[in-house]
This record gives structure tokens, sequence and C-alpha cells, in this order.
């Protein structure tokens, strides 16, 4: 039986996703819609149920020193929030999703305020063994922190099949979008 909450065909996504707007687009939006003088290049812009991240490269500094460069990313930060705010606003009505910004300076990666979802889960004795270890072994502070710990430690290994998983996925709903109306 199918959820109350999934309508027409496809794959369903869960009650999460019954009333998130589309946000394939989300990129191009984005680039349409910054300065051009924020970034040295185009923005990065990645979309789930409940957030879009926009990760901008700046230019580095004169002075290649890292204050130098954390100089230049606070700047930004403090230069751009009135702006960044009334995009934010602006993608949140579009897609039903909090904005998170963060930049790139050379080999720094500072993201701003962004949400941290909380995930129910139900594990048996065995998952829950896992995640003790790493806690009593000093690895995660907590069974929260070791699930992190195993999702993110996951998601770098696994991140190639992952990335083919979802080019399938959208393969997948491009056709049943094109198929027959039943």
């Amino acid at each position: 039986m199918r959820h109350p909450h999934h309508v027409g065909p496809g794959r369903p996504g869960g009650w999460q996703q019954a009333d998130v707007p589309d946000a394939s687009d989300a990129a191009e939006w984005f680039a349409g819609r910054l300065p051009d003088d924020w970034f040295t290049g185009a923005a990065t812009v990645e979309v789930d149920r409940e957030e879009i991240v926009v990760t901008g490269e700046l230019p580095a500094p004169d002075d290649d020193s890292g204050a130098a460069a954390d100089g230049r990313i606070a700047r930004f930060r403090e230069s751009t929030r009135p702006e960044r705010m009334r995009i934010a606003d602006e993608a949140e009505a579009r897609y039903g999703r909090k904005v998170a910004w963060a930049v790139t300076l050379g080999d720094r990666h500072v993201l701003f305020t962004h949400l941290s979802v909380p995930v129910m889960t139900r594990l048996r004795q065995p998952e829950r063994k896992v995640l003790d270890t790493l806690v009593d072994a000093g690895v995660a502070r907590s069974r929260a922190d070791a699930l992190k710990w195993t999702v993110r430690l996951a998601g770098r290994h696994a991140d190639e099949w992952l990335t083919e998983l979802r080019e399938a996925m959208r393969k997948v709903d491009d056709l049943r979008a094109r198929g027959p109306e039943l």
C-alpha cells in the first residue's frame, strides 16, 4: 500500500519529501541570482531534503598568511550578510529549504550557520555495540557522535558508488516522467 502522502507514479520518497518543492534547478537559479563579484568562479550548490548549501571560492589575499585568509573570510561574511539573507529568503520561498553559506580560500573551507538535523533510527544490539565500542575507545563522545562518524566514513568510502546510485535514480525518475499516464 502506498503512503497516503505519496502522489502519482515514481519512487516514493517517504513523507519527508511529499511537500518539498523540486530544487533540480537550484544551481542555475543561484548562478543567476548571486552577485558576479562575490566568488572567483561559479558557486557550487548542494541540495538535500532540508537544506541548500551554497559554496563559493574567495580570491586569495596578497598576503598568503593564515591571518590574512581568516580576515578575508570574516570580511566577506560580514559585508555580504544582508544580501545573503535576502537571497536565502528568496530561495527558501522558492525551494522550501533553508540556505547555508560556505566559502573556500586556499585549503580552508568555512561553513557559516547551517542546519544540524536530528535523524531518528532504531538500532539492534549488534549496531549499538559498534557505536558503544567507538564511544568506549574514545573515538566518539556519544552514540550520536559515533553514528555521525560512521556515516561520514561510509560516505567518504562509498562516494563514487553513491554518486552512481543518485544518477541512476535521476534516470529512473526521468523515464517515469516521460512514461504513459496510467
